[in-house]
């Protein structure tokens, strides 16, 4: 994948993988992808089809509230379909402590970058908080690791009825 940096954005692009480059060159089907945390541009409706193998999903009104509510939210948006192939969001009290919650990236865009490019830019930064946390599954603490990351044990409880509440942007 390579990436290009305008203003504030950036966009990085791949081809069909495995073509020889004079053939990547005279492709036509090029995917831009391109990272933002301006979230302004994000509307509802480019936020289908994420939390895959949750029991209930949030809605696109609570995902988008979520995401424009996080002290740091990133996107990777695919140009030419109009919606968010990724996220990731962070949540902190700006000062010692960070707090990862969320890492999605929509199946149809796995393999390509896409997770460890937003790893990468949520982390960026962040060497001045004492800790920045994140719970996952233990199969993907060597995903984690990557990044300086390091497995711990953790708690947690969950309250489901709080998806179903109107009035948290459904």
């Amino acid at each position: 994948m390579a990436c290009r940096r305008l203003g504030s954005l950036s966009f990085c692009w791949s081809s069909a993988a495995g073509l020889p480059r004079r053939l990547q060159a005279s492709c036509h089907a090029l995917r831009v992808i391109y990272y933002t945390d301006d979230l302004a541009a994000v509307r509802e409706n480019m936020l289908d089809g994420f939390f895959v193998g949750w029991p209930r999903r949030p809605s696109a009104g609570q995902h988008l509230a979520v995401l424009r509510g996080s002290y740091r939210s990133v996107v990777a948006i695919d140009d030419a379909e109009d919606r968010v192939a990724g996220f990731v969001n962070m949540i902190s009290d700006g000062v010692l402590t960070a707090f990862i919650p969320w890492l999605e990236v929509l199946p149809a865009y796995h393999g390509q970058g896409i997770g460890s490019e937003l790893m990468r830019r949520i982390l960026d930064g962040t060497d001045r908080f004492y800790s920045v946390d994140l719970v996952c599954d233990a199969e993907l603490i060597p995903y984690y690791e990557r990044f300086g990351m390091r497995g711990l044990t953790s708690a947690m409880l969950r309250h489901p009825a709080a998806l179903d509440d109107p009035s948290l942007g459904a």
